[in-house]
């Protein structure tokens, strides 16, 4: 029971974080709705456990999940059905126009980040803190947009992420992460096979 009311955060946000990735890989509007849960639980986990990179950064998923919310139901273009059957803008490639600008939009927040936690708060690792947060600031625009290329950002994320969360003594979430990496390189697939039937019809 000791370890229960230790770790019912870690749980709780590992069993929404699971339905979350399920969803995710069927490109399933339920996903922005446990995504929202999901976070909020999460500012008060990361808060006690003092990756204050990740607390910060789940207010913007916050507003990213409201705002891809949004885009997948109202996105203009000819949609396809996910498994719900709600109408969503299709998958389509990221646009090598953005690319470079976005690479150093990740560069520069990574610094910053990196100094904000170094400079301002007990971090004990504040480089990997700011590397997951800073290439998870693209990742959910990515996701928001419906870029087939987001699930590259998410395997580095999530590789990074497991690690650190083991480290940070967040077991269930870093487990977590590890079946991450593995549903996202399925869900690559999944999304790429889901745009090219898109793309026939």
């Amino acid at each position: 029971m000791t370890f229960l009311a230790a770790h019912w955060l870690d749980i709780t946000t590992t069993v929404l974080g699971l339905a979350y990735i399920i969803f995710e890989y069927k490109a399933s509007l339920w996903m922005w709705l446990v995504g929202f849960l999901m976070q909020a639980l999460g500012i008060v986990l990361y808060y006690q456990k003092g990756l204050y990179a990740d607390c910060g950064m789940e207010f913007y998923y916050l507003a990213m999940t409201m705002y891809g919310w949004w885009r997948w139901v109202s996105g203009g273009g000819s949609g396809h059905s996910g498994d719900d059957g709600q109408k969503a803008i299709v998958i389509r490639h990221f646009p090598k126009r953005l690319l470079l600008p976005w690479m150093l939009i990740i560069a520069t927040v990574w610094a910053v980040i990196y100094w904000v936690l170094v400079t301002f708060t007990n971090s004990n690792v504040p480089l990997a803190d700011s590397f997951t947060t800073a290439l998870s600031i693209i990742g959910i625009w990515a996701l928001a947009h419906k870029y087939l290329e987001q699930w590259f950002i998410w395997i580095a994320v999530d590789i990074v992420t497991c690690i650190l969360y083991f480290y940070k003594d967040i077991p269930f979430k870093a487990s977590l992460y590890g079946l991450y990496v593995i549903i996202a390189i399925a869900g690559y697939f999944k999304w790429r096979q889901l745009m090219k039937q898109a793309e026939s019809l």
